[in-house]
C-alpha cells in the first residue's frame, strides 16, 4: 500500500458530511471527532466547504483526517486544495476532471461501480476507488471485485453501518465512507449533537473491534 495511503488506511472510517450551512458543519465535525471517528470528508453540497475544511484543519490540525467530498469540477478541486484538503473525494470518474485532482497533490479517490469502471478509475492514476453506491451489492459485491483487482484500493461508501463494518474490511476495503448511518441529516438538521456523538462512538468500537 503505497505512504500516501497510510492516513486514510489508519483512519478507517470517513464521515461523508453533508449539512445545510458552515455553521452547523462544524458542530457536527466536533461531535463526530468527539465520539472517535477522525476522518471527515467535508461535501461540496455543504455550503462553503473549503471554509469549512480549513477551520476544521486549523483546529485539529494532524489530529483529524480532513478531506473535500463530491468534488464535480476542476474548480472546486483546487479551492479545496488551496484550504488544506488532505484528500478528495468524486462520485464518479470523469478522466479532466479526475486529472485536475490529481494535478493538487493530494489523495484523489474518484466512484466506480462496475469494474470497467474500476479499470478506467486505476488507468488514470486515481489513489483510491470510491465503490458506490455500495450498498447496492453489499460486502459480497466488493469481494467479488478482489478477484480481477487483487491489489486495488477500494473504499466502500453507501450502507456501512456499525453492524456490517467488519464485513466491508474483510472483503478487502482499505477504507469505508460513511453518510446517513453517521453523519445523520435529520440530527444535524435538528443540532442533535449527542445523536450524532453516540453514533460516531458506535462506528468507531466497531472499526476497533474489526482490527483487533
Amino acid at each position: 500500500m503505497p505512504d500516501r495511503l497510510d492516513r486514510a488506511c489508519s483512519t478507517g472510517v470517513l464521515a461523508v458530511l453533508r449539512a445545510p450551512s458552515p455553521e452547523l458543519a462544524l458542530e457536527a465535525s466536533e461531535a463526530i471527532i468527539r465520539g472517535g471517528v477522525t476522518g471527515i470528508e467535508v461535501t461540496f453540497s455543504t455550503p462553503d466547504a473549503p471554509a469549512v475544511i480549513r477551520e476544521l484543519i486549523a483546529r485539529h490540525g494532524d489530529a483529524a483526517y480532513v478531506g473535500a467530498g463530491t468534488v464535480t469540477s476542476p474548480e472546486q478541486a483546487a479551492a479545496a486544495a488551496d484550504a488544506g484538503a488532505e484528500f478528495l473525494v468524486s462520485p464518479g470518474t470523469l478522466p479532466a476532471l479526475t486529472r485536475a485532482m490529481l494535478d493538487t497533490g493530494r489523495v484523489v479517490m474518484t466512484g466506480a461501480m462496475t469494474p470497467t469502471e474500476v479499470m478506467g478509475a486505476l488507468e488514470l492514476g486515481v489513489d483510491v476507488v470510491k465503490i458506490f453506491p455500495a450498498s447496492l451489492g453489499g460486502p459480497s459485491y466488493l469481494g467479488a471485485l478482489r478477484g480481477p483487482f487483487p491489489d486495488a484500493p477500494l473504499m466502500p461508501t453507501g450502507g456501512v453501518t456499525p453492524d456490517n463494518l467488519a464485513d466491508w474490511f474483510r472483503a478487502g476495503a482499505v477504507a469505508v465512507g460513511a453518510g446517513g448511518d453517521l453523519a445523520n441529516g435529520a440530527s444535524i438538521m435538528a443540532s442533535d449533537w449527542t445523536d450524532i456523538e453516540q453514533r460516531s462512538a458506535r462506528f468507531a468500537a466497531s472499526l476497533a473491534a474489526a482490527r483487533g
